[in-house]
């Protein structure tokens, strides 16, 4: 279809944000499904259309290429503001919206770059069990840090759901998990909670990141 928005991702990754975003905008969609920190054959693959080897990179129905989750979720809600999926501009909440937008993958995206493969800094087993140490540490402080700083409604900026209620429901997922999120974050787990909760997700959520198995830590 050449209406379509083709999403390199993979389950559970940092695509499913995009995904969920896709499916709430009631966009068509399709998921070239390669988790490059998989196999070689998988980072290669995503390679080829992403220089960084990373997801999610999705192509547009114009054809152009976009990377980076964060520029991907704001897009879309921006590209569609009768959804309601992000503040518009010059709303009170915009500044605040953009800047938590950028601290995500600004300061707890990017330490799963080094966590995927420690081996990238770590000089050998020792180091890397430091690092990995550290950067579990470094999340949860960032989750702190957030939360300390934030003053939710039903959700992150308010009343309003957002992007940026999808991009921390997934992302608090992740290492540490969620029993960490929750002691670091107690003002933001009501929000994750209700995201989790929403009905208009549940057969997604089942799909591409299901609740199941030790994803609450």
């Amino acid at each position: 279809m050449a209406d379509e928005y083709v999403v390199h991702g993979a389950a559970g990754s940092g695509s499913v944000p995009v995904e969920a975003t896709l499916r709430l905008l009631g966009l068509p969609y399709r998921v070239v499904e390669n988790a490059p920190w998989a196999s070689k054959a998988a980072a290669d693959a995503v390679g080829q259309v992403n220089r960084l080897r990373q997801v999610p990179a999705v192509i547009l129905p114009t054809g152009e290429l976009m990377t980076e989750s964060a520029a991907i979720l704001i897009h879309l809600a921006d590209s569609h503001p009768q959804a309601g999926l992000a503040p518009a501009v010059g709303a009170p909440q915009r500044a605040q919206f953009l800047r938590w937008m950028t601290y995500l993958p600004a300061q707890v995206y990017s330490m799963f770059w080094v966590r995927d493969e420690p081996s990238r800094l770590g000089a050998d087993e020792a180091h890397e069990k430091v690092i990995l140490e550290r950067t579990t540490q470094r999340i949860a402080d960032c989750w702190r840090m957030m939360d300390e700083q934030v003053e939710p409604g039903d959700y992150i900026l308010g009343a309003a759901f957002s992007v940026l209620d999808l991009y921390v429901t997934v992302m608090s997922r992740w290492t540490p998990r969620r029993k960490v999120f929750y002691q670091a974050a107690p003002k933001m787990s009501a929000v994750v909670r209700r995201v989790d909760a929403d009905p208009r997700l549940a057969d997604f959520w089942a799909q591409r990141m299901p609740f199941e198995g030790a994803w609450e830590g």
